[in-house]
């Protein structure tokens, strides 16, 4: 069933509510669909975007440099960000879960065994295919090599990423919702507060608000957070009744912590052999999903070096530096008004380009009609008009050289944070304030990890890498923040001391609390959090069927 806050005549009850109706909280209610239990999923936007309603989601950062608006990189509508999103998945690595005593913090409090049942489950409901994310395991036949002749000491080329339509769970699961009979999803109902008993220790009810003025109370037994990892800090540490420092913040641990990826291109990658001895496509598996391979840091090697995890793919040149020479790069500059800000900061980023790089850009389509027309076209019908979409830009450099497109884990940091300042929205709400910082640490896995994959790649002959290591951290910074990423804000570990949820992603001293996203997650690894998010859900659904609190 599906209504609307702004219609709602009184208080509305249920047995289990859930605040948020993204990929966490839609992969929570979808456990719920057809067993016995009231379910309420509360969505702060409509179905559609609304101005007024995004609007609710500004705020502060420290430095615009490093990190964009909070406006940006989410979407306050049913589906949440995943309407926006690029589909890519993978799962965490057992090393991720690991006690690492290289990295900061506490670590997770559960291993990859108390996830890896959940993971196939989350592949389906991103729509990701098999649970298959090797290319042995995903491609029987043989599957294309990255390098012809890569044997890696450091690396493994072995590893891929799978590629969801991708799915926007709001219109994929519209249905399945709106004629369930037990659950109930309600749109454009803000949740402003949590209000805790006597004790403190149990949410009674949660006050809700719309923009057109109209207030009323939820009260149900369970509650879950499923907001995102920037709204659920905000909204526990303004839910001030009874805990004057913010629910579960009596060890000032919401809002810490707060990760994102490091993120960008370096260095060149020269080939040997002809271009048949290099891949950096996609290749589509038997169940028709696109996947990719990557050079991927070994475990073991991330304990030797003492470095976070790290991935890399072959890339295309920058776009935004026409000395490419590639008319289909140079057309995709061009286009940059048109694109999204989220997609046209990744391929270009926000510096102003000169008029001469300009005209050289207009040169480079001028001078190579053939190419861009084909790329043109492609886009067109794999990508805009395709259900299933083609994932990214490919583009194979003329000559033979490439640069490296990383995606490392960040290390958690305490002096990474999101807190609330004075200013208020629409609703009343504090807005947020996002001082996202990173360290010498995570600076140092990109450079000791390029370094150890220019020797992997000396050793076995095929590639030559080189690389300034004066320019890794201009490079791992030049887009700052690796947008959509929000992690670590209230993460998950054994004692309050340490962090904001158990092992169960129940808020610690508050027995009816939950929170589902990457908020909980305690490190960052290599991976896209989005097939963690809902494997976690999943998890957390079944956490809550069990559950014999009430």
């Amino acid at each position: 069933m599906i209504v609307d806050a702004r219609q709602v005549e009184g208080d509305l009850s249920a047995d289990i509510c859930v605040v948020g109706a993204g990929a966490a909280g839609i992969a929570v209610v979808l456990q719920f669909l057809a067993g016995r239990q009231d379910v309420l999923l509360m969505e702060a936007g409509g179905e559609d975007d609304e101005a007024e309603t995004q609007a609710l989601y500004g705020g502060e950062v420290a430095d615009e440099k490093l990190h964009a608006p909070p406006v940006n990189y989410r979407r306050r509508a049913f589906g949440g960000s995943t309407a926006i999103w690029g589909g890519r998945c993978m799962p965490f690595d057992p090393i991720d879960f690991a006690q690492r005593p290289w990295m900061p913090g506490p670590g997770w409090p559960i291993g990859i065994e108390d996830v890896m049942p959940f993971y196939p489950a989350a592949n389906a409901i991103c729509e990701a295919g098999d649970f298959a994310y090797t290319a042995q395991a995903a491609f029987p036949g043989g599957m294309r090599p990255l390098l012809k002749g890569f044997a890696g000491r450091h690396f493994s080329d072995d590893t891929l990423e799978r590629f969801s339509c991708p799915t926007d769970f709001g219109k994929r699961y519209r249905a399945r919702i709106a004629q369930s009979r037990h659950v109930r999803l309600v749109l454009h109902a803000n949740v402003t507060e949590l209000r805790t008993g006597v004790d403190g220790s149990f949410v009674e009810s949660l006050a809700v608000q719309t923009l057109t003025g109209r207030a009323f109370t939820v009260r149900a037994r369970r509650v879950v957070l499923a907001m995102g990892g920037l709204e659920v800090p905000r909204l526990l540490l303004a839910s001030r009744d009874r805990h004057a420092r913010g629910i579960g913040n009596a060890h000032d641990q919401v809002g810490r912590n707060y990760m994102c990826h490091i993120a960008g291109s370096l260095g060149e990658v020269h080939v040997a052999g002809d271009a048949r001895d290099h891949w950096h496509s996609y290749q589509v598996a038997d169940d028709g999903v696109y996947c990719r391979r990557r050079f991927a840091l070994r475990a073991q090697a991330q304990a030797r070096l003492g470095v976070g995890n790290f991935v890399t793919r072959l890339h295309h040149p920058r776009i935004p530096d026409p000395a490419h020479r590639t008319g289909a790069l140079s057309a995709l500059m061009l286009a940059k008004p048109l694109i999204s800000y989220e997609y046209s900061k990744r391929l270009h980023g926000e510096a102003a380009l000169s008029l001469d790089a300009w005209a050289g850009h207009v040169r480079n389509v001028l001078l190579d009609p053939v190419d861009t027309a084909r790329f043109l076209l492609h886009f067109l019908a794999r990508r805009t008009l395709a259900a299933r979409k083609f994932p990214t830009v490919i583009v194979r450099p003329k000559n033979g050289v490439y640069t490296l497109d990383f995606h490392s884990e960040q290390e958690a940091n305490p002096q990474s944070r999101v807190a609330l300042v004075a200013a208020r929205d629409a609703l009343g709400m504090q807005r947020i304030r996002v001082d996202w910082r990173y360290t010498q640490g995570d600076i140092r896995t990109v450079r000791v990890a390029a370094e150890a994959l220019a020797a992997d790649m000396a050793e076995s002959g095929c590639a030559r890498l080189s690389f300034d290591p004066q320019t890794v951290e201009a490079c791992a910074l030049r887009d700052g923040a690796y947008g959509g990423h929000h992690i670590g804000t209230a993460r998950m570990a054994t004692t309050a001391a340490q962090g904001v949820v158990d092992a169960q992603c129940r808020v610690h001293g508050i027995r009816n609390l939950y929170v589902a996203g990457s908020a909980v997650f305690p490190t960052s690894g290599q991976a896209n959090p989005t097939l963690t998010i809902v494997a976690l859900a999943v998890r957390l659904a079944e956490t809550l069927k069990k559950d014999v609190l009430f």
